[in-house]
């Protein structure tokens, strides 16, 4: 229930929506009850043709109107009035009308309840989803490291969108269906309280049996909510990593685990289907039972004098009634395993939500609009779980110069670069913009001075201009051209084939490496940021690509304080400080020609990439 009542908070306000469903949903209710009584009352006219002189009779011996708590005498006294005072003819016309009336009152009400409860569903949907969304977004960079993204699209896409419809699936199981049940029941009990005493007795025995069948159904919900994340993820891997997949033959064995995924997923599908099935042919049969022995024990009622006063008209209105009790008391077991399903991926979807963001601004954290002085790192140290990747990192970068990091794979370089941007925050230590820890700076004006270029052209499929622009919406033509120009992109934008307005696919697909790196490094420039990170900018790209690409980033580092992670260390040569990381510490540092002069694990990096480069 913990977790449904917080799912139910993503409908709020909720009052919006209830208190009119309650309403209308009443409203249907009574007139769906009622068209069921009315068939007493069109019996007994139809059964009292050739009876006149008999209901006359009948009618005056009822001295005064009896309760509305014994529905079939109330009938049978209105019958027997409006024949002796009108005429059958005109009573069954009466009856008619009356049912007529309430049939389409009750269709009415019904429809603006349906309409109610599907813009509740919308409007939950809408309200779960941007949460799930926004704390995604929210999330650290560490978070998308260890989780599979086919996973969570899952979650954000199939499993808020289960969640939708088994969270007001329930508002209608826990007040609609119950509600018909009470009407009913109340109507069952003012025509025949003992029999209707006797019915009740087998229903326990149904709603028993049903709930049997439904009850691993919670289990089978997340192991196929799991397993369609699964194959999302397979799917999601498999169109990004197609050029390798083929290039490596392995079609067969990428169809392989898919498939077996598929099969896995089929399987589970096809079990709750079938629980699913059995429950509806297994009311209905449940059903037809009860009816039979309440026909047999009304019969004999009847037969034997000892219905009470029961009527063969108003008995057959109780049969017509008491056979419609199943249908609401169907629907809420059927309910019951879409509510499992829903809570289970509700589970899934809370969690998401409660990820907690590694990164939060702190409430006393200020604005910085500036970057006068550097950057310090002070006894940083940082471990992704219990694997430490950062011990005890003192460094400064100082404002307008290049420094570049250097050091074997694992040594911590673009984790210690991503401590910058606050995309993740020390375990220890301290990160300080100028003199502020910041921590204590807000992570959007922090990140408002910062480009990034990394190895991977991060691209959207929209125009050239757009993804230019993409952190500067609001830039005009000429300073995305002029940014363009500085990143070496000018000239083959406008040889493509609507130059600034050209589409470059999926990824930058349309465009080479080369290409898709010169616009992002003319995305970076645009800011005009005055702090750059280069994460491995060259290291994808073949040796002409790489010359245009370096010339930009030159272009790009001119007055800027730079950072620079690079395998290739000739592209580094000339940086002011290049810093040599091992294992998470600093080992070395110095200018290029101090380091080859200490003849330590930079000369030795260094001497390798001659000897392979021979």
């Amino acid at each position: 229930m913990k977790t449904y009542f917080r799912l139910l908070s993503f409908a709020k306000p909720i009052e919006k929506f209830a208190i009119p469903y309650i309403i209308t949903t009443l409203l249907y209710v009574f007139f769906s009850t009622l068209n069921l009584a009315l068939l007493i009352p069109l019996l007994q006219t139809l059964f009292s043709e050739g009876n006149a002189d008999k209901c006359a009779a009948a009618a005056q011996t009822i001295v005064k109107k009896p309760s509305f708590t014994n529905l079939s005498d109330t009938f049978n006294y209105y019958v027997h009035y409006f024949i002796q005072h009108y005429s059958a003819w005109t009573t069954l016309q009466f009856v008619c009308g009356v049912l007529v009336v309430s049939v389409i009152l009750g269709n009415l009400f019904r429809y603006i309840s349906q309409r109610i409860m599907e813009n509740l569903r919308v409007h939950t949907l809408l309200n779960l989803r941007k949460a799930v969304f926004d704390n995604v977004m929210d999330l650290h960079l560490g978070y998308f490291s260890n989780e599979r993204k086919g996973d969570i699209i899952s979650k954000v896409a199939s499993d808020v969108q289960v969640v939708q419809y088994s969270v007001t699936a329930t508002l209608q199981v826990i007040f609609k269906e119950p509600a018909q049940l009470i009407f009913f029941v109340i109507a069952l009990f003012a025509i025949s309280a003992k029999l209707t005493i006797y019915s009740l007795l087998v229903i326990p025995v149904s709603a028993f049996i049903i709930s049997r069948i439904v009850k691993r159904l919670k289990a089978q919900a997340i192991a196929s909510q799991q397993s369609y994340g699964n194959m999302i993820s397979y799917l999601d891997e498999a169109l990004s990593g197609i050029k390798i997949i083929k290039a490596f033959n392995a079609t067969g064995f990428i169809k392989g685990r898919f498939n077996r995924e598929n099969e896995h997923y089929s399987k589970i599908s096809r079990s709750m289907a079938r629980r699913q099935q059995l429950a509806s042919p297994v009311s209905e049969t449940l059903g037809v039972a009860m009816i039979a022995c309440i026909v047999l024990y009304g019969g004999y009622l009847i037969l034997n004098k000892q219905s009470g006063g029961l009527t063969a008209a108003a008995f057959i209105g109780y049969i017509a009634m008491f056979s419609q009790v199943t249908r609401p008391a169907k629907a809420i077991s059927d309910s019951f395993s879409n509510i499992h399903s829903g809570i289970a991926a509700g589970e899934r979807v809370l969690a998401l939500i409660d990820e907690k963001a590694q990164v939060t601004d702190l409430p006393d954290a200020v604005t910085v609009d500036g970057f006068n002085e550097g950057l310090h790192f002070k006894d940083v140290s940082f471990a992704y779980g219990e694997r430490q990747v950062l011990a005890n990192i003192n460094l400064t970068l100082q404002r307008g110069k290049t420094v570049a990091l250097v050091g074997p794979s694992g040594g911590g370089k673009s984790t210690l670069m991503d401590l910058i941007p606050r995309f993740m925050d020390p375990k220890s230590g301290a990160v300080y913009i100028d003199d502020k820890d910041i921590k204590h700076v807000t992570a959007h004006s922090l990140r408002a001075l910062m480009g990034t270029v990394n190895q991977d052209s991060i691209l959207f499929n929209d125009t050239i201009y757009n993804n230019i622009a993409f952190g500067k919406p609001d830039a005009t033509q000429a300073e995305v051209e002029a940014a363009a120009r500085i990143a070496n992109a000018h000239s083959f934008i406008l040889e493509t084939e609507n130059g600034y307005n050209t589409n470059i696919g999926d990824r930058g697909t349309k465009l080479s490496g080369g290409q898709r790196q010169r616009i992002c490094i003319a995305r970076a420039v645009l800011s005009n940021p005055p702090i750059m990170l280069l994460d491995e900018a060259t290291s994808a790209l073949d040796t002409e690509s790489e010359k245009l690409v370096q010339d930009a980033l030159n272009n790009l580092m001119k007055n800027r304080t730079s950072l620079i992670i690079a395998h290739r260390l000739s592209t580094i040569q000339n940086a002011d400080i290049i810093v040599v990381l091992e294992n998470g510490q600093i080992v070395e540092q110095g200018s290029h020609q101090e380091l080859i002069n200490h003849n330590g694990l930079y000369r030795k990096l260094i001497d390798m990439q001659t000897f392979n480069a021979d």
